[in-house]
């Protein structure tokens, strides 16, 4: 399992030059990542509702310190693109990239709130119809990550 990890990273044994032919199990020390970037995404209650032209997506924290820093994270990565991950048991099961219209994110006293709207009424459809799809599977005991610019911004039910 560990040669099977090493491969996918692009580890190379030092005197064979094979991907997956390594020595020892810390293969070419030149070679290895030097670290991973891991980031603890805060736990929020997520809102999602349709509104005029598009959707509303509410996230809310109880805890004031996992509030601040969505926040900031929001705040950081505001204008980029905003998407919707659908998680099932660790497992993906749907993503909603909102890159048909345009996505505003303002703070709340407990959270945020993200709204992408679009005037072109088909845009706005797509919207309205991510919003449907993702109520209904938080519904079903989804978990949803939200994501701005690819990084997780808060992540609920």
């Amino acid at each position: 399992m560990m040669t099977a990890m090493m491969e996918r990273m692009g580890m190379t044994a030092p005197t064979t030059g094979m991907p997956g032919m390594n020595t020892g199990m810390m293969g070419n020390p030149s070679t290895m990542p030097t670290g991973m970037n891991m980031m603890m995404v805060p736990r929020c209650t997520i809102k999602m509702e349709k509104c005029p032209g598009g959707m509303k997506i509410s996230c809310a924290c109880d805890d004031k310190m996992a509030c601040s820093m969505m926040q900031n994270l929001c705040t950081m990565l505001a204008g980029g693109m905003v998407s919707c991950c659908m998680m099932m048991n660790g497992m993906m099961v749907c993503s909603c990239n909102l890159m048909m219209g345009m996505c505003k994110c303002e703070m709340i006293e407990d959270g945020c709130c993200i709204t992408c709207t679009s005037g072109d009424e088909a845009c706005a459809a797509m919207i309205q119809a991510c919003c449907d799809c993702c109520a209904t599977m938080m519904k079903a005991g989804c978990t949803c990550c939200v994501m701005m610019n690819g990084t997780p911004v808060c992540c609920g039910c």
